[in-house]
């Protein structure tokens, strides 16, 4: 026996009962989207010609009884305000922006009262007095400001609602429970004019507005209503699927003498369910789209399949994961416009121009990072192609500067006008409508931009256009009741518009595979049936309280809370599954992160009421994963590499840095010194401590420069630690460029480099003063070597600079500064063994790199030499040298002569030798 659907089952009753008067009566479905499926369901039904019977959603029906016209909530919003605005003080009203933030909340709690036509006095006075209770205990002087006027606020709640109700009614507009509460009014001289039957079908949760108008026309015969139930649902009074309807069989007293229509037994048939935990939300798409594609192998019929998203966030990466052999697809839900590419465009405007209209009363300050995000951002970077802009901010470590600094730099590198460049960033000090035509000039400009032939661009234009429409509608409200006064509140209000925007696509609705939401599968019924994020705080949405009304005064005064919303999500769950021959049920098995959480509790309710026919699989995907977490990269030399290496040994020649980098990991000798392949610039929004290194190593240089080749003296020393805040200054103005020092860590570190300088300065001053005769003979000295060596191919190069070399009480000092921590052991050996290969010898390997190359200045050779490091970290163990000791205990030999550098030397070849050999391939360390 072929199982017919819902509206199948419901067309064949309507054609066997009214048949070609159908058209005569009026059919009532729970949405919109259903109308086109019963339609088709109501085609086949007949072989003959026939007219179509009105087809409307409740809320249709609704407002043709109360003959009221619904506005949307933003618009209620305003008029809301307007209304607020006549009844309150004048040095009591608020501004827009903040009123919106509470007027929200309190227009849902309106919307609540009216659609369950509960007595507004009564709530309002309820919750006055909860809110007097909790401060019973507080003597009239004990009060404040805030307390008074939080009580005050609740006593003019009554009198926001009543002028509200009047002020929309006399407009013939109203938010939906006030229709309702109308429609309740309305409903006798209705049903007295009524013609013809009107037929609810698919319904389950109703509020008491649609009872009462239910109830009413179905006692006075003017109404039939189809229910769709299973009997495991109604005859289980515990199960939450059948809460509402259970309650209208037995209560309704229509049903003492009529029959109750309809209860099945669809739901106890055989279903393959497969329950699929992975870890993450972003693998259930993959897996949805894996299960379409088995689905199609086996020939399932791709039109009785549909894919509901628990998570309606799920949309995009659900459509990338579906399998190519798609050929028909409708995306019957609509989409939130709050992640997508247009969208998050505009709130970037938003966000540079009110930002920068906030950092300074006169000036237009930007931030580079919400410049380069525009800039950057994929509907403009194609499109305005600057990358030599964002280049300049990068050198210059632009952090915050001038909305004519960024306009010069535009004009430097692009001198051509570009009017979508202006669009973006032209200042906001024009009203709030030209602010607006902005947007939208935007937005059309990146429409006209996209192309219609790719998928990509066709999903991003629908995007776009939803965007539009928010920034259009925006404009009207504007327009129309002039309370946006700044740009500020201008990006508040757009939150809240976008918040309640979604973007619809275009599809057949009755061909290929069905994507949609969960209230967009009411009394639809497919044979395969996907579910996707079927978790705790996804499905069932879970516990959300938006509202002034506490929770046990809800239940009190009958006002659905969340027990109610859950028992509208079980029954929308298992309306899926009760046809349904083949059900996919996935969660995210991973219980932490930002999107965890539990398996839902219809999982768990499905596996322990399972019933007879019911084959339950549960299983955990998790992703494949390689024998090893991680292979090395290996490079074998080719002879452009070995060409290159050539090219530095002998031209440039290899530093000591680089060297050690080779020690360190091969791969990065590779990347950065064979490929050059360097960071990419970007502003230091906090100083870096390489950058706050090269600072001080400045510092220092500019402040010897003037006493080389000379000793120096107390008074010397005076005269460098006197300069020191001015130079430090320069410094920082020549390496950190426009980067801001003034505030913040970039302070801070200012600081800390001006006493790094003045520690190192004071350390010398009372070298001085304690009889040291030091002299700077070279800053920033660039040395070099070649070395000849039968190992090596042909003879290399080793080349740097070295910090400072002076002579010291007779004695040569080779210098190197280091602004990290370094302990004096480090740089200790007692032999050569083994030196370049472990990288904790980088130290000494560099140390007596500068000792190799400065021997060639032969002019010092009959001076003893030492070489070490000052790190600023630990001044106080002052210089500390390389030294060369025979074991523990034993003192360290400090000075370097020839010996000591030819057993280095030997070393050094066998490391050169290793980097220049084909044979020896570059492989990355862990």
């Amino acid at each position: 026996m072929i199982q017919l659907t819902f509206l199948e089952q419901f067309a064949n009753e309507i054609n066997a009962i009214f048949g070609n008067q159908l058209n005569n009566h009026t059919i009532v479905l729970p949405n919109k989207r259903a109308k086109v499926f019963l339609l088709e369901a109501i085609k086949k039904t007949t072989q003959e010609t026939i007219f179509a019977p009105k087809i409307i959603s409740i809320e249709d029906l609704i407002q043709d009884i109360a003959n009221v016209r619904s506005v949307d909530a933003i618009e209620l919003l305003f008029e809301f305000y307007e209304v607020y605005l006549s009844v309150t003080k004048t040095d009591k009203q608020q501004n827009f922006e903040v009123f919106s933030k509470w007027g929200k909340t309190l227009l849902q709690d309106f919307n609540e009262i009216d659609r369950y036509l509960i007595d507004p006095k009564h709530v309002f006075s309820y919750l006055k007095d909860v809110e007097a209770l909790k401060r019973w205990d507080l003597e009239p002087q004990e009060t404040t400001s805030l307390i008074d006027s939080h009580l005050e606020f609740w006593n003019r709640i009554p009198l926001y609602y009543d002028a509200f109700k009047k002020h929309l009614l006399d407009k013939k507009i109203g938010y939906q429970g006030l229709i309702y509460r109308e429609a309740v009014e309305n409903l006798i001289p209705f049903s007295n004019t009524l013609s013809g039957t009107i037929i609810f079908a698919g319904f389950n949760a109703l509020n008491q507005a649609e009872e009462r108008i239910m109830l009413h026309l179905l006692s006075n015969g003017q109404a039939k209503v189809y229910w769709d139930i299973d009997y495991a649902f109604l005859n289980d009074p515990y199960h939450d699927a059948g809460l509402f309807i259970r309650r209208f069989k037995k209560e309704w007293k229509p049903y003492l003498t009529q029959s109750f229509e309809w209860i099945t037994n669809a739901f106890q048939d055989s279903k393959n369910i497969s329950i699929i935990g992975t870890p993450k939300t972003i693998g259930q798409a993959k897996i949805a789209g894996n299960i379409v594609e088995g689905l199609l192998a086996k020939g399932a019929d791709i039109n009785k399949t549909a894919v509901v998203l628990g998570d309606e966030n799920l949309l995009i990466p659900v459509l990338y994961g579906l399998p190519n052999g798609i050929n028909g697809l409708n995306i019957t839900m609509g989409y939130t416009t709050k992640n997508n590419p247009a969208q998050l465009l505009i709130n970037k405007i938003f966000k540079l121009h009110t930002n920068a209209l906030s950092r300074s009363a006169t000036a237009y300050t930007l931030y580079y990072k919400e410049v380069l995000e525009i800039l950057n951002h994929p509907l403009v970077e194609p499109y305005i192609g600057m990358p030599e802009v964002v280049q300049v901010i990068n050198n210059n470590n632009f952090t915050f500067f001038g909305h004519e600094t960024l306009v010069k730099v535009k004009q430097e590198k692009y001198p051509e006008e570009n009017p979508f460049f202006n669009l973006l960033f032209q200042k906001w000090d024009n009203p709030i409508d030209a602010i607006l035509d902005k947007l939208l000039q935007v937005l059309l400009t990146i429409k006209d931009k996209l192309s219609n032939e790719r998928d990509e661009e066709k999903i991003t234009k629908a995007f776009v256009y939803a965007v539009y429409k928010v920034i259009n509608k925006l404009k009207t409200y504007h327009l129309k009741y002039q309370k946006i006064d700044s740009p500020e509140a201008l990006y508040t209000i757009y939150k809240q518009i976008n918040d309640l925007v979604e973007v619809s696509f275009e599809g057949e609705p009755l061909t290929g595979l069905q994507i949609m939401g969960v209230l967009e599968s009411r009394v639809l019924d497919f044979e395969n049936v996907i579910i996707t994020s079927v978790n705790e705080g996804k499905f069932p949405a879970g516990k959300s309280q938006q509202s002034f009304i506490p929770y046990d005064i809800k239940r009190e005064l009958g006002l659905p809370t969340y027990k109610e919303k859950d028992a509208i999500y079980s029954y929308h769950f298992y309306h899926l599954l009760m046809r349904a021959k083949n059900v996919y049920l996935l969660y995210n098995s991973d219980g932490e992160g930002i999107d965890a959480g539990e398996k839902s509790r219809f999982i768990t309710q499905l596996e322990i009421e399972k019933q007879p026919k019911h084959t339950i699989t549960h299983e955990i995907y998790n992703a494949v994963l390689p024998d090893k977490a991680y292979q090395p990269i290996i490079v074998p030399k080719s002879e452009q590499a070995l060409l290159r290496l050539k090219e530095i040994a002998t031209g440039k020649g290899f530093s000591p840095s680089s060297l050690t980098s080779y020690i360190r990991n091969p791969m990065q000798f590779y990347f950065q010194r064979v490929l050059r392949i360097n960071e990419v610039d970007e502003v230091e929004e906090s100083i870096a401590l390489n950058t706050l290194g090269t600072i001080i190593h400045e510092t220092l240089e500019t402040l010897y420069k003037p006493f080389l080749n000379e000793f120096l003296g107390v008074h010397h020393l005076d005269q460098m630690i006197a300069k020191i805040d001015e130079v430090t200054a320069e410094q920082f103005k020549l390496v950190y460029k426009e980067g801001e020092i003034r505030k913040g860590k970039n302070l801070l570190a200012f600081e800390v480099a001006k006493r790094n300088v003045y520690n190192f300065l004071r350390e010398e001053r009372n070298a001085i003063e304690n009889g040291d005769a030091v002299k700077v003979l070279f800053l920033e000295e660039k040395l070099e070597v070649v070395i000849e060596d039968g190992i090596l191919p042909y003879n290399v190069k080793i080349a740097g600079n070295v910090d400072r070399i002076e002579l010291r009480n007779n004695t040569i000092r080779i210098v190197d500064y280091k602004t990290g921590r370094v302990e004096a052991n480090s740089l200790k050996i007692n032999d050569f063994e083994n030196l370049t290969t472990d990288i904790k010898n980088e130290k000494i390997i560099q140390l007596l790199c500068y000792a190799l190359m400065f021997q060639e200045k032969t002019e010092f050779q009959h001076l003893p030499v030492e070489a070490g490091i000052i790190s600023f970290k630990n001044m106080k163990s002052g210089f500390m040298s390389f030294g060369v000791g025979k074991g523990r205990g034993v003192v360290s030999e400090t000075l370097i002569n020839t010996n000591l550098l030819n057993d280095f030397k030997s070393e050094i070849v066998k490391l050169i030798n290793e980097i220049l050999s084909q044979d020896v391939v570059f492989k990355e360390l862990n």
